[in-house]
C-alpha cells in the first residue's frame, strides 16, 4: 500500500521543498486580471447599449413627434445617460487615462525620437 505521507527531515533543503502551495502571487494577478476584464467587459456591452438604445429613442423622438431633431428633448435621455457613460468610463479606465503617471515619460521619448529623426 502507497502512501503519500514524507518523513520527518529537519535538512537545509526541507524548508525548500514545495508541499502543494500554490504560488498565490501569480493567482492574485490572474485574478486582478479577470475582474479587471469582466469590468471592461461591462463597460462595453454599457456603450453598445447605449448606443442602440440611445439612437432608437432619437429615431421615435423624430418620426412620430413635432419635435425638431435639434431640441433639447430630443437629446435630453443620450445626454444624462452619456454622464453616466462617462463616469462608468473613468471606473473602468481610471482618471489617469490620457494622463496617466506613464503619459510624461511617453511624450518626452515621443518628442525625443521626433527631434532624432529631425536631425538625422
Amino acid at each position: 500500500m502507497a502512501t503519500d505521507i514524507q518523513p520527518y527531515n529537519d535538512s537545509p533543503d526541507f524548508e525548500k521543498r514545495d508541499f502543494g502551495r500554490r504560488d498565490f502571487a501569480k493567482e492574485e494577478a490572474y485574478m486582478r486580471a479577470k475582474k479587471k476584464l469582466e469590468k471592461l467587459v461591462g463597460f462595453y456591452w454599457h456603450l453598445a447599449v447605449y448606443i442602440i438604445v440611445n439612437a432608437f429613442i432619437i429615431i421615435l423622438i423624430t418620426v412620430n413627434s413635432n419635435q425638431s431633431l435639434f431640441s433639447f428633448g430630443t437629446w435630453a435621455t443620450a445626454f444624462f445617460w452619456g454622464i453616466g457613460l462617462l463616469f462608468h468610463f473613468l471606473g473602468v479606465f481610471g482618471p489617469g487615462f490620457m494622463f496617466g503617471k506613464d503619459w510624461e515619460e511617453r511624450k518626452i521619448k515621443e518628442f525625443m525620437d521626433r527631434d532624432r529623426s529631425n536631425w538625422e
